[in-house]
């Protein structure tokens, strides 16, 4: 089965692909078969979406996409979703509101369960990211679940970071931790109509001055209304431009050396099967004897 898919995969198969990505997600018999099977010559761009919840990354995505598909490009698009704290499952949300592109031929979308990912992120997203450059995509799309302020680990897979934001009458800017602040290789500040955008965007430019120093004017910020395709060129434009332009060998040095370290981490605790850790737990504090760091040293 898993040569068989191999092969599909190398034919551009999206029902293959979608198969493939169930098997690794669940660590299904051949997933590491799998993985090994895959070239490490494809350079597909990844473009990762965060931001924080109900800043209309979901508009902006679905509007790119239009965007894409009217340029002749064949793109993916992996959404992270919120998943279930008891079966660890995708919600789905992204998937729902992307319907228009589900049987596009040039359209691939796939919703995956962060599954109590704090980085807002799949724990498979690495290899699964790997899996979908195997079938020959112009660009892969990323969409974050939007925890917010601890979505940095996107910057480690995509090849250039967009933060979503939008214009609040409160000072949300100003309440934005500096790591996300300083991961974007493009600011949108969508839903721009609402009163005072224009005033947000100044705020955004003095936030970015103390971090970026005389370099923030070369961080883009774009303004769109998603839903109404306002501004998406601009962004279109904004983002060919650092596709061919900003990516240094260096920086790919340290993406694919930060997807390394981050798979390393978790191969270290594959051992230790999750159903057991948590009955282990739930009978220590049934029987009043759990104290966490303790626990932490049989770790050791």
């Amino acid at each position: 089965m898993i040569a068989e898919l191999i092969q599909q995969l190398k034919q551009s198969d999206k029902k293959a692909l979608a198969r493939s990505i169930s098997i690794v997600e669940n660590e299904s018999e051949g997933y590491e078969q799998l993985l090994q099977s895959l070239t490490h010559s494809v350079a597909t761009p990844v473009i990762g979406i965060t931001g924080p919840p109900g800043s209309g990354k979901s508009s902006l995505v679905d509007a790119l996409i239009g965007k894409l598909v009217n340029d002749g490009k064949k793109i993916a698009i992996l959404c992270i979703d919120p998943s279930s704290p008891f079966n660890l499952g995708a919600i789905l949300g992204d998937r729902i509101r992307m319907t228009n592109w589900q049987n596009h031929p040039n359209v691939f979308v796939r919703s995956l369960a962060s599954r109590g990912s704090l980085g807002g992120l799949s724990p498979k997203i690495i290899e699964i990211t790997e899996l979908v450059k195997a079938v020959g995509f112009d660009l892969i799309i990323i969409e974050t679940v939007g925890v917010g302020q601890s979505e940095i680990e996107i910057t480690g897979l995509a090849d250039v970071t967009i933060v979503t934001v939008v214009p609040e009458a409160g000072d949300e800017v100003q309440t934005m931790k500096a790591g996300l602040m300083e991961i974007a290789d493009i600011f949108v500040v969508n839903k721009a109509d609402r009163p005072d955008a224009d005033l947000f965007v100044k705020n955004l430019q003095q936030m970015l001055a103390p971090s970026f120093r005389n370099h923030y004017n070369e961080i883009p910020i774009v303004k769109t209304i998603a839903i109404e395709n306002f501004g998406i060129d601009e962004l279109y434009k904004q983002l060919l431009h650092l596709l061919k332009h900003t990516h240094t060998k260096e920086k790919k040095y340290w993406l694919q050396a930060e997807k390394a370290w981050q798979l390393i981490q978790q191969k270290k605790m594959k051992h230790i099967d999750k159903k057991e850790f948590f009955a282990e737990v739930k009978s220590l504090m049934i029987k009043n004897e759990f104290q966490l760091y303790v626990y932490m040293k049989k770790f050791e």
